[in-house]
């Protein structure tokens, strides 16, 4: 039996001032799946994130939400069933965690259902599950950067959409704090069943926290499906133009990518023999 796809292009062509940056694009979203947007810089990662989301109407084509167009649906019912996380978002001056959150709760409200003591505990409810109760209070200005998006991935949660679609949330953050985002992420996904769509730059990180993976490439898709399927020295070539090894994760097993070296990277290094010495006096910590 054919299930209805959560999100789905449909001979989409998207881009700006009538510049189609996608061309005819077919795609689907199952639901309950964590898909990664693959691709170099430039092409249409985003602005695909933004077509499904509604932020960008297609020059062709349209997008369907729950099997209906998106753009039948009213603004507040969209926002019930999908949540957007743009890149490098900012809160107004003064905020505190709790009053962000609380803003996911606005496709929730009307003029004539005001803040409720439910909308409260959907917010606290989100705060916690993102590991900020400790600071709800604090101005998110005063945040780490990983807590900070973990504010942000918090409001999305208390918009109570069931499908998020997050660009490049590790976007700056260092490599601890990206790791401490995408288990969020993954976290969501397992405990909660929500569908997540992202946008990603590093790899091997999308091939650990992704079911699938969709590479864009001159104006299309060009590669789709398992990280294992797609993570392949041809694809990384053809659509980074990257020469490199794919070999397993020695922790989780899924692929990592392994740039070749030139002899640049290779001038630097010591010999064998003296590894051991060197690593140890290298170490200071």
């Amino acid at each position: 039996m054919t299930t209805t796809p959560v999100l789905e292009a449909r001979g989409l062509s998207v881009g700006y001032e009538r510049h189609a940056v996608l061309h005819g694009l077919d795609l689907r979203i199952e639901r309950g799946t964590v898909t990664t947007f693959l691709g170099a810089n430039g092409c249409g990662k985003s602005t695909l994130l933004k077509a499904f989301g509604r932020v960008l109407k297609p020059i062709a084509g349209e997008v369907h939400l729950d099997g209906v167009p998106i753009r039948k649906e009213p603004n507040r019912a969209v926002a019930r069933k999908l949540a957007i996380l743009p890149q490098s978002p900012v809160a107004p001056a003064g905020t505190s965690v709790l009053d962000l959150v609380m803003r996911g709760r606005n496709p929730h409200q009307s003029w004539a259902k005001p803040w409720t003591a439910e909308d409260a505990g959907v917010a606290e409810e989100a705060i916690a599950a993102t590991g900020l109760t400790h600071v709800a209070h604090r101005d998110v200005a005063s945040l780490s950067g990983g807590q900070r998006q973990r504010a942000w991935i918090a409001l999305v949660l208390a918009q109570r959409a069931d499908t998020l679609l997050l660009d490049e949330p590790t976007t700056y953050l260092d490599l601890a704090h990206q790791l401490e985002v995408l288990r969020l992420v993954r976290r969501i996904n397992r405990d909660q069943g929500a569908t997540v769509v992202m946008v990603l730059h590093d790899l091997s990180l999308a091939a650990r926290y992704s079911d699938r993976l969709v590479v864009l490439h001159d104006g299309g898709v060009v590669a789709d499906g398992t990280p294992a399927e797609v993570l392949t020295p041809a694809v990384l070539q053809h659509a980074f133009g990257l020469h490199a090894r794919v070999v397993p994760d020695p922790v989780t097993g899924a692929p990592m990518v392994v740039p070749e070296a030139d002899e640049h990277d290779l001038d630097h290094l010591p010999v064998p023999e003296e590894d051991a010495g060197l690593a140890s006096r290298a170490f200071l910590g």
